[in-house]
Formats: C-alpha cells, structure tokens, sequence
C-alpha cells in the first residue's frame, strides 16, 4: 500500500467539525443513528463507497470492507457527552487546540481513520469499522468487532494516544458491579443504636472499593 499525498489539515479540521456538531450519547438511540448518518455520509464521500449499515438492538454500527480483511481499523462514533453540551463547550480551535464533545474520545480518531484510508492508492485488505455503543461497554457490538478481527493481522485503533504520543498496544479490562447495601430502620433520635445506617455503610465500602486499584501494576478501580 502507498500513501498518495498528505491529507489537508483544513479539510481534515472541517470535517472533525462536522462529527463534532452532531452530538451522540450513547444512551439516545435517535442521536447514535443521526450520528451514524453524518458518519457514513463523510467516509462515502473520502472513499467514494457508502458503508454497510449493520443496525444492533436499536444500535447503528458502520462498516467498510476492500477485499477480505487483513488490516482492521476500529473506532466507534458514540460519545459520554449528553445533548446540549455542544452549547456549553462548542467545537474551537484556539492556539492549536482543538475542543468540543467527544473530539478526544473519539471523533478526531475516525476522522483521521477515513482520511488515512482515503489516502492509499491500495486498499485491498482494509476493514473499517465504526461502532455506535463502545461509551457502554460495547454490548451489541463487542460480537462483531471480534467477527471482524478473526484473521487480521492486526488490529488499529485510532483514539487519543498515550503520554507523550506513545501507541497504545493494549487496554485494561473492564468489570462492572452493582452493589446493594440494606440498612434497618429505627428512631433517630429515640434509638438510634437500633439503626443499621446503610448510607454510612456505603461510604465505607466506597472507600474500600476505592482502594483496591493498584498503580504499581497498572490496575484502577473507580467506585
């Protein structure tokens, strides 16, 4: 694969603009799916080929594959941001940085997935794929990102980089608990002996959770 020429920032700060002003929680199913349509419609117009529209338990997922792939580049176009955030943060970019609702996490990343792509003179071998759920965990789509990744050689994934511009080559896993804590009722001011405060024993186990993470190898816990 050759690259043909560099992609023009310009265009490439336009069209992160454009991602950016289409606001998409996770949660909002309509916004995901009009987010989906802003999505396609800019990869179709870089690579000249509309994506497949593959559509999970309400959720919109976008795919393009050239050739059976080798080489995955994976993103996703949902974001932790509700509607109404582009009011109160709007896409800037001031003394070569760039803010607005999901930019970092990670619309710039598909951007710049596109225009890459967009930018070879080959590419056979080439599957990109946008999800719509990865803010939640990727329940409808963690199936397909591992269909799609069987028997590539590698696997890209284009979000913010680590410190200092290092390649992030591996991610922690996540578990998620709910915990229900039961107190018992009693007088709060006659007998309060009686009580069991399940509030206070809340805060207590918060605390604990919070202190299971450990930094010397890498892992976090966030209660």
């Amino acid at each position: 694969m050759r690259v043909q020429a560099d992609a023009d920032l310009d265009l490439v700060l336009a069209d992160i603009e454009t991602l950016v002003s289409c606001e998409s929680p996770s949660g909002d199913l309509e916004a995901v799916s009009r987010s989906a349509d802003v999505v396609a419609a800019l990869g179709e117009r870089l690579l000249g080929v509309a994506p497949e529209r593959i559509v999970i338990d309400g959720r919109t997922h976008l795919r393009w594959r050239f050739g059976d792939p080798v080489v995955l580049l994976l993103g996703h176009h949902d974001t932790v941001w509700p509607l109404g955030s582009l009011r109160r943060l709007p896409f800037t970019v001031e003394d070569g940085v760039l803010r607005g609702p999901g930019c970092f996490d990670m619309k710039t990343g598909v951007v710049m997935a596109l225009h890459a792509v967009a930018a070879l003179s080959d590419r056979t071998g080439i599957s990109i794929l946008i999800t719509g759920d990865e803010e939640l965990g990727s329940p409808s789509s963690r199936a397909l990102i591992e269909q799609e990744a069987i028997g590539c050689a590698a696997t890209l994934v284009l979000e913010a980089s680590a410190d200092g511009g290092a390649v992030k080559i591996a991610r922690k896993g996540v578990s998620l608990y709910r915990v229900r804590v039961t107190g018992r009722a009693a007088h709060a001011g006659l007998e309060p002996e009686r009580g069991v405060n399940a509030a206070v024993e809340a805060a207590h186990l918060v605390l604990a959770i919070a202190r299971l993470g450990d930094r010397s190898v890498g892992t976090s816990v966030t209660p």
